[in-house]
Formats: C-alpha cells, structure tokens, sequence
C-alpha cells in the first residue's frame, strides 16, 4: 500500500447467493482526503461500507486500512484500529443529556467499561474533552438538553461528536445528509470539512451538490461494479455515468 492511501480494497466481492451486490471493487482513498461513493439505489454502495467495517465478510477480496490487512477482523477490532463508521457507535441515548452521550464515548478510551456505577467525580473528569468535543460540532449551548429534544441536524451533529470520541483515522459517513433541510446541510458540511482538516472521510451521500462542494475524489458504483473515478467534474462529464446515475433523477 503507497504511503498516501488509508484504505484500499482488491477485488472486493460479495456473492448472496448467486446475487452479486458488490463486484471487483478495487477501491483507494487518500489519507486526508474527503472521498464519495455516489450511485443509483442498489448501487451497492451500503454493501461496500458493511464490507470495509466488517458486518458483512467478502465472498473474496482482501482489505487494506493503515497498512494492515483487516479482511479477517471483527467490527470491534476495525473500529479500534480507527476505522469508525458513524452509527456503529453513534448510539444516541435519547434522554440522557448532549453533553453525558459523548461523555459516554468517550469511556470507550477506557478499554470498554462505561462505569455507569462510577462517582460523579470520575464521570466529570471527562467533561472537559467531552465539552471540547461539543464545541468542535456546534454543540457547546446544547450540552444539558436531553438528545431526543435536538432538532434533527443538531442530533446528527451529535453522532458525529460520539463517533470523533473514538478518535478515528478513517471516519465513513453513511448518507450524513439524509432527511435535511438547506441550514442543516449547510452546518454538517461545513463540520465535514472541519473534520477533513484532520482525518479520512468517506461517504456515501446521495445530494450531488454535496458531493461537488466538499469531495476531493469520487467514486461510481453501479450494479454493484465501478463505473468511474475521479474528481467532480471528471465523472459527471462522463456519458456512462450520466446514462446510469446523474440523469436518472435519483439524487
């Protein structure tokens, strides 16, 4: 694996079967890059993201992440050596506070415990980065309401705060902008970038405008097979993906 590429996959296939949903997927994204998965509806795309963090094994194919081959690992394993997809361990708890959900994950750092039982003194020891962490998504006047009472783009906001506690090289963003309205995608793209200047991101995000604003390289799957790669303006000027995806209508 070149020294510039976070993850990379070789003939990444999965067989249901007889039905192959992801085909040949030989996939490279750059350290530090924002990367898209973009495609029409069973694309394949949400196969590929359950491949690359393990909740789904590959018929074959082998993946690479930070130099490793993780194709035998466990999702828990994957999410440890930084490759975190975000609702994996997102896990909002609706009525506990913004600021005691990333306080939470943050107690993944601890080797797994969540002491719940723990003293308030030990809890709080973890306010401050917890409280960093707010401030790094817009959160910070948010802290003490309850999580099921943030507006919506506010909640996905604070997925992304609990995901960020693991601290990951490599953070995979499944449709981040699913069921917004403009002000909120306008946030969460602006936090994407934020978070770019730092880390990996790969996503798959259905809003081509999104996807032109904020990625460096694109990837198009359709039936399950690369179609093209690129940046923006390469793959959308190119025919096969206009015919299979951008002038289908899809978003």
């Amino acid at each position: 694996m070149a020294g510039d590429t976070v993850l990379e996959t070789e003939d990444l296939t999965k067989d249901f079967a007889g039905f192959i949903a992801v085909r040949a997927v030989n996939l490279r994204v750059a350290r530090g890059s924002i990367h898209a998965m973009i495609g029409p509806n069973g694309a394949g795309k949400t196969t590929c993201f359950n491949l690359l963090t393990k909740f789904l094994a590959p018929t074959r194919g082998r993946i690479m992440f930070d130099g490793r081959d993780i194709t035998a690992l466990k999702p828990a394993d994957v999410a440890r050596l930084g490759l975190v997809r975000s609702f994996q361990i997102s896990a909002v708890f609706p009525h506990l506070t913004v600021l005691e959900n990333v306080r939470i994950a943050l107690q993944r750092r601890r080797g797994g415990s969540y002491d719940f039982w723990r003293s308030k003194r030990v809890l709080h020891a973890l306010d401050e980065p917890a409280m960093t962490l707010l401030a790094d998504v817009g959160l910070t006047a948010y802290a003490a309401a309850l999580a099921v009472e943030l507006p919506y783009g506010r909640k996905r906001a604070l997925e992304i705060a609990t995901t960020l506690a693991l601290d990951p090289k490599l953070l995979l963003l499944d449709e981040p902008m699913a069921g917004m309205g403009n002000e909120d995608i306008s946030r969460i793209s602006a936090l994407i970038k934020t978070i770019a200047a730092s880390r990996t991101v790969l996503m798959v995000e259905h809003n081509l405008s999104v996807v032109a604003d904020l990625c460096d390289r694109i990837t198009v799957l359709t039936r399950g097979q690369v179609l093209a790669e690129g940046d923006y303006q390469t793959v959308s000027a190119d025919p096969a993906v206009r015919e299979a995806y951008l002038g289908t209508g899809d978003g």
